[in-house]
């Protein structure tokens, strides 16, 4: 009797074990779809406020463009209205060389 007594044991011992291994597993895969969803949920709530809050980057972007391209613009009018004379004036001093002796240099006695 000890015997059958034992064996029946060993079997109520693998029922229990199957059963918790089953309930540990089903835990688990509850556990990674709350994560999955959890996740879901935090990336729609951050594309809708990357969304909302990049409209401004944006207009940002399109002033500093503007405002760049209005500097350009009266940077190139000035090398349009006076680059002639730059030109005609760099050429002048360096075609033109009059040597100097710096004051520091004494004269040769």
């Amino acid at each position: 009797m000890e015997v059958r007594e034992k064996k029946s044991e060993r079997e109520a011992q693998k029922i229990v074990q199957k059963d918790r291994s089953k309930r540990v597993k089903d835990a688990r895969q509850e556990a990674q779809r709350e994560i999955e969803d959890y996740r879901k949920q935090k990336e729609e709530e951050f594309k809708k406020f990357e969304k909302e809050h990049s409209s401004g980057n944006q207009r940002a972007e399109e002033d500093a463009r503007q405002d760049a391209d209005a500097q350009m613009q009266a940077i190139k009018g000035c090398g349009d209205k006076s680059g002639d004379k730059v030109v005609q004036d760099l050429l002048r001093v360096v075609t033109d060389v009059r040597p100097e002796v710096p004051d520091r240099v004494k004269a040769p006695p």
